[in-house]
């Protein structure tokens, strides 16, 4: 069973550059998309054998999560029912027969982390909302959940050290999501390689490979031996991101 996930920054801007010839090749059971950016009826957008399901913003051109879906779920569930922390969109979890599958796009801790407290808020409600699915099924937590956690994950190290998405407090927290019984599914199958799937548009990031990598499948220790293989797909462009794959067993 494939899962892919991809931040395509803007879902009507990537369509415009092969984002439907993309999804065909990728052949995958679940397409799982964050910073759609849409509101409802704003693009028409679906594929032969899928189903799709949204979780929009309130504010119009801003976040948005959405999953593509071969398999029939047993029930579909938007945020995680706190609502200071439903309003952007971010969070819609399928719950499979044997799974459930959560696609997020976690809040970025923004200049000057000025938005950290807030972070730390979040990061103690997504865990909570985690360990509560986890003690029913197993689950599969993917997206870009803005966060490297370890050196090895972003070319420069030491001079993001308290820049957003690097600062001890954030990876503390990926730290801790971890501990509670979940594995990092690319770090578990590639222990020691260093491999991107976000670059700033600044400077030719990506073509000079300055990356990191802050996008993942986290899957509940009870189900990490059906971690088949792992895939960051960095020869695929159309956003700031790239897609990233689960393959399960």
């Amino acid at each position: 069973m494939k899962f892919i996930s991809w931040n395509v920054n803007g879902l009507r801007a990537v369509a415009g550059k092969g984002f439907s010839d993309i999804f065909v090749e990728l052949d995958a059971d679940f397409v799982c998309l964050q910073e759609t950016k849409l509101q409802a009826g704003q693009i028409d957008m679906e594929f032969p054998g899928y189903t799709s399901y949204w979780n929009y913003a309130e504010k119009k051109g801003y976040s948005g999560t959405c999953i593509y879906s071969r398999h029939l779920p047993l029930s579909v569930t938007t945020g995680m029912g706190i609502p200071e922390h439903d309003a952007e969109g971010r969070v819609i979890t399928l719950e499979m027969p044997d799974f459930y599958l959560v696609n997020v796009y976690t809040p970025n801790s923004q200049d000057g982390l000025r938005r950290l407290d807030y972070r730390m808020q979040w990061e103690d409600a997504f865990r909570t909302y985690l360990l509560s699915l986890k003690e029913r099924k197993g689950v599969i937590v993917c997206g870009d959940m803005n966060v490297a956690h370890e050196e090895i994950d972003l070319k420069n190290p030491d001079t993001n050290h308290f820049n957003a998405g690097f600062s001890d407090e954030e990876r503390a927290k990926m730290g801790e999501l971890l501990s509670s019984g979940f594995t990092d599914s690319w770090r578990s199958m590639h222990p020691g390689e260093a491999k991107y799937s976000w670059w700033s548009y600044r400077m030719a990031a990506r073509e000079r490979n300055v990356g990191w990598r802050i996008d993942y499948f986290l899957v509940s220790d009870d189900i990490k031996d059906r971690i088949d293989s792992t895939d960051i797909h960095n020869e695929i462009f159309g956003s700031d991101h790239c897609p990233v794959e689960l393959v399960l067993k």
